[in-house]
């Protein structure tokens, strides 16, 4: 029989198919015409690669002189303006605020056939280092409410370029979705006197049947509620509301996770498409006890429908505990 799960921090209701679900192993995407290291290691025309670069768009590089290991650019095709005041404006049922933001591209590697699950942790940690140097430099600025860290890894996941990269975009406002989840996370606290994170996270650590991979300082789980196929987090055993507070050897850690983590999912699954989302909490709000940063990770592997978005319930054709299993068996 089918089964409604609920996601504890979101409050979130998803239908785990148990009698129609698949095999984890049905998830591979065997005859995939292209995977990424099998693309050129290098493109003329790409925008990304080296030789190519834009330098009129470039904010910053690591390291600064020579080679570039990681490089963070504007966006040429940017969603929001850096230039501009924030302005307000109600007009009965019509509320608007002006498009004053930041969008920024990081370039997370010179070869334009690799991913995060082709780099060795010692080439994810400058990219680690990247993001966190400029969510701090965006945050300084008091127009800036929310950072979001995302990316997109193949076509179905939206990538629009193959060369490996992420994007972080400055808003203005915080998102109704994540006001959601701070609301959802202060209630439990208030209830309970604990952060929810934290009680899921022991929850895995005890259970262990979701659990990917653990480290000094992370915990890697598919959800139990996972609203699709190997819907994963990546989670601080530390409770901490902002990424912008991890330490040096937590940030050396992460890259280790990351690349164990994505590996496995490349491996196993054949480099399937994903979005990977830093979750960290608004600009202002990063002093409270109640929230708890962490890494989501989604495979495109389903497609939303109508009963999805009719009902706000998704419908999970594999079953958490198999995936969590198969994942690691996978050959790292």
């Amino acid at each position: 029989m089918a089964e409604f799960r609920q996601n504890m921090a979101t409050k979130e209701w998803v239908i785990i198919a148990n009698e129609r679900a698949k095999r984890p192993d049905a998830f591979v995407e065997k005859h995939k015409p292209v995977i990424t290291e099998t693309q050129l290691f290098h493109d003329p025309k790409c925008p990304f690669c080296p030789g190519n670069e834009e330098l009129d768009l470039e904010i910053e590089r690591l390291p600064e002189d020579g080679a570039w290991q990681t490089r963070v650019v504007l966006n040429r095709y940017p969603a929001l303006s850096q230039r501009g005041e924030v302005l307000r404006t109600f007009d009965g049922v019509h509320r608007s605020i002006t498009g004053v933001g930041y969008h920024e591209v990081v370039v997370e590697n010179p070869r334009h056939n690799t991913t995060l699950a082709l780099m060795t942790p010692q080439e994810i940690k400058p990219y680690l280092q990247t993001i966190y140097s400029r969510g701090w430099d965006l945050q300084k600025d008091r127009r800036i409410e929310q950072v979001i860290y995302f990316k997109n890894h193949g076509e179905r996941a939206g990538a629009s370029l193959r060369h490996p990269h992420s994007q972080i975009i400055g808003l203005p406002v915080v998102p109704n979705d994540i006001r959601r989840r701070i609301e959802e996370a202060r209630r439990y606290f208030d209830d309970t006197g604990y952060c929810v994170y934290c009680t899921m996270m022991k929850d895995e650590l005890k259970n262990k049947v979701r659990l990917v991979t653990l480290s000094k300082h992370f915990v890697a789980f598919v959800l139990y509620a996972a609203p699709a196929p190997f819907h994963m987090w990546i989670i601080p055993r530390k409770h901490s509301v902002s990424f912008l507070y991890i330490q040096e050897d937590e940030l050396t850690d992460l890259a280790y996770v990351l690349h164990d983590v994505l590996r496995r999912l490349y491996v196993g699954l054949r480099d399937p498409a994903f979005n990977l989302i830093i979750r960290s909490a608004p600009v202002k709000e990063i002093s409270n006890d109640y929230l708890h940063w962490y890494i989501t990770i989604v495979p495109r592997l389903s497609r939303s429908a109508g009963f999805e978005l009719g009902s706000g319930i998704f419908i999970n054709p594999a079953i958490p505990e198999e995936s969590a299993a198969f994942l690691r068996r996978v050959k790292v």
